[in-house]
């Protein structure tokens, strides 16, 4: 009796084991706006761009004009409101805290955004983010972002989020989606 539920426990240790989280949401792409303190160094030109009668996405161009140092840090929030309303959004623990730019691109860089974005971009691997050449321009072609790395679960409402730079240029992303439960539980 005791090895049969040995047995018992061992296959349901490994069917938990070989279980795959999927994403339970499914976004709206509603704006992408940049800023940029300096765009003889930095510039960016943003859109949000149709993909099919239902799916948007964005395509991002960033002309990089200045060296990286220390003194480059990033950092970014996630905020969601039921609303949209500005006054509305409240901050989520999903962020990425003031780090230096080579250590961002360690961690989040990694774990997030090249796996959401290599595909339909000119973002160089993981151990070849930095520094970035002087003159290196990156381009992102009709992006969607398939939710690697990111939350499986997440509440309906609107969701903006905020990437910082600072340092030599000071430059600022925000992202503003749609979340809503996936109604397609299986695909």
């Amino acid at each position: 009796m005791k090895s049969l539920l040995v047995a018992c426990v061992i296959v349901l240790l490994l069917l938990i084991n070989n279980v795959n989280c999927k994403r339970m949401w499914d976004y709206a792409l509603l704006s992408v706006d940049t800023t940029t303190s300096d765009p003889s160094k930095f510039k960016m030109d943003a859109e949000v761009v149709r993909i099919s009668r239902t799916e948007y996405g964005f395509s991002l161009t960033l002309n990089w004009n200045y060296d990286l140092d220390e003194t480059t840090f990033v950092q970014a929030a996630a905020y969601r409101s039921n609303t949209g309303n500005e006054e509305d959004y409240t901050l989520m623990p999903w962020s990425v805290p003031k780090q230096t730019y080579e250590e961002y691109t360690k961690s989040f860089y990694e774990s997030i955004v090249h796996k959401n974005l290599a595909h339909c971009s000119n973002l160089p691997t993981p151990d070849k983010a930095y520094p970035i050449p002087k003159g290196t321009v990156y381009k992102f072609d009709r992006c969607v972002v398939d939710g690697d790395g990111m939350p499986d679960y997440a509440p309906d409402g609107y969701y903006k989020v905020v990437f910082n730079a600072t340092g030599e240029v000071e430059w600022t992303v925000t992202i503003i989606v749609k979340i809503t439960k996936k109604t397609d539980l299986f695909g």
